[in-house]
């Protein structure tokens, strides 16, 4: 593939019997966002409305859910993990997560009835973090295991949560494989992975259900601002379960008249996308080292019951080179004069630029068309990451790393597959 080159494919899969969507049910949501208002940690993050850049555009609306102020930790991977962590602790000790919150998840009572357990992890960072965070804060240990060229900044800033942290000389989907091994091998070990395979799903569906949290945060705040329903839905994704909790909610909230829901991923990480362009209905995997700025993002094999979501319910996959998330970055770190500034990181902002090309480059008209993007649409897109990796923003946004010259080929569609 030409580095220059940003792909899609329309999803014409064979649907499944959509099992999963009810993971994503309005009650489960709902329950882990009661969970997450217990913490003296939480509040609502914000939704900027770019109007302006929205008109430029040529949108009706464009609005970004900025989790980089999510629980202090610049990213919403937290969610997810702390409400992983809340579930399985109920389960151990026989009650419903709605009798589970933060002061009894941190009484004496617990630690009583409980114990300790220490949580295994594979991260690039966030996520990592995230779990580290957790269960400082619920007085539990953590593990967690980096890829390689993860960068020292994500690195110190788990080791400061207290986990144990190591950079191994693998890729992500093979530190998750080093860490299921070693909580097997641990007395109270769990692996608290937001992917799923065969014989794991009961925490990547609370880890989706957990990042629900930002949907339904989300849909209220639209409504605040006169939108009922948005008509798109632009999110980004690794082994998709991000992706799929805002599909599966959304598709929950609005049954009769869901919004469209575009996943873009890191081309060199498209597993998403490939599984599409195949067309069965099977998920792809994608092997190697997954270099690519967006780190969030390098994940090559899918979350199982997450696809099954989005084979079902997603209108269209992108396959995004490094430039595009870039151009997001510098966008939202730029705005348009009288739109709120967004700090986004590489994997938190390519849903921007994602947006931007389709709606600037003629060459995207059948795209555009197929999406009906116009002046009608609200568009919703999710910023997950702050400034988590100073060295390489500043690198992005002040020195023009990964540009790209007007002019340049920039795009390639597959259109319909049969």
């Amino acid at each position: 593939m030409d580095e220059l080159e940003m792909r899609w494919a329309m999803n014409h899969m064979p649907p499944s019997d959509d099992k999963n969507l009810q993971i994503m049910s309005l009650e489960n949501v709902a329950k882990a966002r009661a969970f997450h208002r217990s913490f003296p940690q939480y509040d609502v993050t914000a939704l900027a409305d770019l109007s302006h850049m929205a008109k430029y555009l040529g949108l009706g609306g464009l609005y970004v859910k900025d989790e980089r102020w999510r629980f202090g930790l610049n990213a919403f991977k937290v969610l997810g993990a702390s409400y992983a962590m809340g579930r399985f602790i109920a389960q151990e000790i026989g009650k419903d997560i709605s009798e589970v919150n933060y002061d009894f998840l941190t009484s004496p009572e617990l630690e009583k009835d409980f114990g300790h357990a220490t949580f295994f992890t594979a991260t690039d960072g966030n996520h990592g973090r995230g779990v580290a965070w957790a269960a400082h804060r619920l007085h539990q240990k953590a593990v967690v295991h980096m890829p390689k060229g993860s960068s020292k900044s994500r690195y110190d800033n788990i080791a400061k949560e207290g986990a144990t942290v190591t950079i191994e000389d693998v890729n992500y989907d093979d530190c998750v494989r080093i860490a299921a091994k070693e909580a097997s091998e641990t007395k109270h070990g769990v692996i608290v992975q937001d992917t799923a395979w065969e014989g794991y799903t009961d925490i990547p569906s609370w880890i989706m259900q957990g990042y629900g949290t930002i949907s339904s945060e989300a849909a209220e705040q639209l409504k605040e601002v006169e939108v009922n329903r948005p008509t798109h839905v632009f999110v980004q994704a690794g082994v998709g379960s991000l992706a799929s909790s805002v599909v599966g909610y959304f598709t929950n909230l609005y049954p009769h008249n869901p919004p469209k829901f575009i996943i873009v991923e890191a081309s060199a990480a498209a597993c998403l996308y490939k599984g599409a362009v195949k067309g069965t209905g099977e998920p792809a995997v994608v092997k190697g080292d997954l270099k690519t700025i967006m780190a969030g993002l390098a994940c090559g094999e899918p979350n199982i019951i997450g696809w099954d979501i989005l084979r079902n319910h997603a209108d269209c996959f992108i396959s995004a080179v490094d430039w595009v998330a870039a151009k997001g970055m510098r966008m939202l770190a730029v705005p348009l004069h009288g739109d709120p500034v967004v700090i986004s990181g590489e994997s938190g902002a390519v849903g921007m630029g994602a947006v931007a090309q389709i709606m600037m480059d003629d060459r995207l008209k059948p795209l555009r068309d197929e999406l009906e993007l116009g002046s009608d649409s609200q568009v919703l897109i999710f910023s997950t990451e702050g400034n988590t990796d100073p060295d390489y923003f500043r690198r992005v946004v002040w020195d023009g790393a990964y540009g790209i010259e007007p002019g340049e080929k920039q795009f390639v569609g597959h259109g319909r597959l049969s």
